[in-house]
């Protein structure tokens, strides 16, 4: 397996909510294909299911893979343990998301076992799922290759905040270690918010509902009408 190289510009996470018609392996393989088409560097996919799916149509495609699960015991459902990992590994992601904030997992399953397994076992690059500088740190250090601010503004410790999580995106580009790409992630809408995310020091960013996100968009302008 080539290294893999540090990501650029933008990354798109084709998802689809549960009911929606979008969410099938085929509609979500095309919109990740018209997304690559047209300069995307990368897709972000949810399920083993849909990451196969594009991985067929899409073979060169980089994709950063997850699988949201969840469980009664923890309220962390990206990838939360071992059969999520392996299961999202071979499906044929390049990446693996992961939830890497300090919460207690499904089963406890531990944070540190869990990435040195992926690492040891499968090879597997990973991108932690974070929402504040000390876990970004912290997964940086347990061997996690790139963090995402993906998870502020979606914890328990940081519900009352807003993504895009810009002052975030500025501390860890200034104390992640070298070597480590930063991902903005969350809450980003717009062309300028992306190209915001680049100046603040981000090495890409993840754009998912202001482009794919058909069923929330429309819903949004229906309640706007009235």
């Amino acid at each position: 397996m080539a290294p893999l190289q540090p990501p650029t510009g933008l990354i798109v996470s084709v998802q689809a909510p549960e009911g929606s018609p979008l969410r099938d392996p085929e509609v979500i393989a095309a919109m990740a294909d018209a997304s690559l088409r047209n300069g995307a560097s990368g897709v972000r996919l949810e399920s083993p299911e849909h990451i196969g799916a594009v991985r067929r149509r899409c073979p060169d495609a980089l994709i950063i893979g997850l699988w949201k699960v969840t469980a009664a015991d923890s309220p962390v459902y990206i990838t939360p343990g071992w059969r999520e990992i392996s299961a999202v590994w071979a499906a044929g992601a390049d990446v693996i998301a992961l939830d890497a904030t300090a919460r207690t997992r499904p089963q406890g399953q531990d944070l540190a076992g869990l990435i040195s397994r992926a690492k040891s076992e499968l090879g597997a690059p990973l991108m932690a799922d974070i929402d504040s500088v000390d876990n970004g740190l912290r997964a940086a250090a347990l061997g996690c290759d790139w963090v995402g601010t993906t998870l502020f503004g979606y914890t328990e410790a940081t519900a009352q905040l807003k993504p895009p999580g810009w002052d975030l995106v500025s501390q860890l580009r200034q104390t992640l270690p070298a070597g480590v790409s930063l991902i903005c992630e969350g809450g980003v809408a717009s062309a300028d918010q992306a190209r915001r995310a680049l100046e603040l020091g981000a090495d890409a960013v993840v754009v998912g509902t202001a482009i794919t996100g058909i069923d929330l968009q429309v819903a949004a302008y229906c309640r706007a009408l009235g």
